[in-house]
């Protein structure tokens, strides 16, 4: 499958599957990994967070993460393993974009100093398909800050 049919599949996972494992290295170099939920515009992917969380800190000790979306229950069953580097954004017209109902839960709204969006900037992601395709897209996205 050519580039540009391989990023027709990845976003089309993305678009399947709302949630994801994140994984991060936290202290004493070891992995940490929970559940969240995926929001993505292209290949660009952003997870919403509270600024005071241990991701966020992990973050600033190393920035490379995984992300691990599909094969759970709701999703489409295809399977995406993504390294990325991630950062939190400054944009603030991104966090209001991002904002929806469900972040109520843990937020005030769109102006909550706490909301933070953290910005992946993927440079791997493998997609194996439901119908066993199998495909590896590794670059640079653009837009995608570093």
């Amino acid at each position: 499958m050519d580039n540009q049919e391989l990023e027709k599949k990845i976003i089309a996972a993305l678009d399947e599957n709302p949630f994801g494992s994140f994984g991060t290295i936290e202290a004493g170099n070891k992995p940490k990994v929970r559940y969240m939920a995926v929001f993505h515009k292209g290949l660009n992917i952003y997870l919403a967070t509270n600024r005071k969380t241990h991701k966020v800190e992990e973050l600033q000790s190393n920035p490379r993460v995984f992300l691990l979306l599909g094969y759970e229950q709701g999703g489409d069953k295809n399977i995406l393993e993504i390294e990325a580097a991630a950062s939190v954004t400054k944009n603030d017209k991104l966090r209001g974009e991002l904002w929806n109902k469900s972040l109520e839960k843990w937020f005030k709204g769109p102006d909550d100093p706490d909301y933070v969006i953290l910005e992946l900037a993927p440079d791997r992601i493998e997609y194996i398909g439901k119908n066993e395709e199998h495909g590896v897209w590794q670059g640079t996205v653009a837009g995608a800050s570093r």
